[in-house]
């Protein structure tokens, strides 16, 4: 038995025989004859002085030898595969991968895209609207829109704008709910999506830092904070719009912020990506044009009192 390491290509074969537990399946995804893959195999067998698979009818098991080696294999050439996309993106220089949320996707990004568009032509823009947490490296992500506390260790991460939440609703409605305490009586929009604040952000913190005792929970609950915004703009009733989502529609009079108080969380929106990528071209003209956006809207902010969620008297 060697000590030096076998060939890459023996142990990329064990690699794939060890994930699809097949010599034909993992045959076919490395483009081989099964021969060629069980060649790769045995050679690899020898190498070590022990067998990695056992033999079956119709099927293969791992050894113990075999059990040892798959997860080091498998994490060594997602490192492989990692590295090699990042190194090729250093000379990509016209496409930019970009992951949000999907109710940030449909709120923020997706109405404004045709400004970045129009003014970076040399730029092919693909999006993934996800929750799922992604690796700026191994899922090959060139930026990340995320929302949340962080830490974002080992990025660079960017915080894009303080997040506060205030009653919104349609013209319309403002005029039937003219304060606060009439909300008593309107039908409420629950964005439970951001249940996970602590601490909370909700109706009844809201409701408190006006100064009223109300804690309702009765209305219409929505997983994803994009469905709660539409019902508010169909005119189903009042949702506690969180800045991002609804600042536009404000902005431009589709939706109103009628009462003047939001309050704050210490979440954020962060534009995130790998250290030392933020200044590749596609890269920083994007950060650059997002902070533009939000500049634009900048003055909804100025007609707010905001109130920090730490301040909110307790119930």
């Amino acid at each position: 038995m060697s000590a030096a390491l076998p060939p890459l290509t023996a142990l990329r074969a064990f690699d794939a025989a060890a994930r699809h537990m097949s010599f034909a399946k993992a045959a076919d995804e490395l483009h081989v004859t099964p021969a060629a893959l069980s060649f790769q195999i045995k050679s690899l067998e020898e190498h070590l002085g022990q067998p990695l698979f056992r033999r079956l009818n119709r099927a293969v098991e791992l050894t113990e030898a075999g059990r040892a080696l798959a997860p080091g294999t498998a994490e060594g050439f997602r490192a492989l595969n990692a590295a090699w996309a990042a190194a090729r993106r250093l000379h990509d220089t016209t496409t930019l991968t970009v992951t949000a949320g999907p109710a940030f996707t449909a709120k923020w990004m997706a109405p404004r895209l045709y400004e970045f568009a129009r003014a970076h032509p040399e730029v092919e823009l693909r999006f993934s609207a996800s929750l799922r947490i992604m690796d700026v490296d191994r899922d090959d992500i060139d930026v990340a829109i995320r929302f949340g506390y962080g830490p974002d260790s080992g990025l660079y991460s960017l915080p894009l704008a303080n997040e506060w939440l205030t009653p919104v609703m349609t013209p319309e409605l403002a005029e039937r709910y003219p304060t606060p305490d009439s909300l008593r009586a309107a039908p409420l929009i629950f964005d439970d999506s951001i249940a996970f604040l602590d601490p909370p952000c909700d109706w009844p913190v809201w409701f408190r830092a006006v100064g009223i005792d109300h804690s309702p929970t009765q209305g219409a609950h929505f997983s994803q904070a994009d469905h709660a915004v539409d019902a508010a703009m169909a005119g189903a009733g009042v949702v506690l719009g969180r800045r991002a989502l609804v600042i536009k529609d404000i902005h431009e009079g589709r939706l109103v912020a009628p009462y003047g108080v939001a309050i704050s969380t210490r979440a954020q929106f962060r534009f995130i990506c790998a250290q030392g990528s933020e200044n590749r071209p596609q890269i920083r003209a994007f950060r650059d044009w997002i902070l533009a956006e939000i500049a634009k809207t900048a003055s909804v902010t100025e007609g707010l009192t905001i109130i920090p969620v730490e301040e909110v008297p307790a119930p």
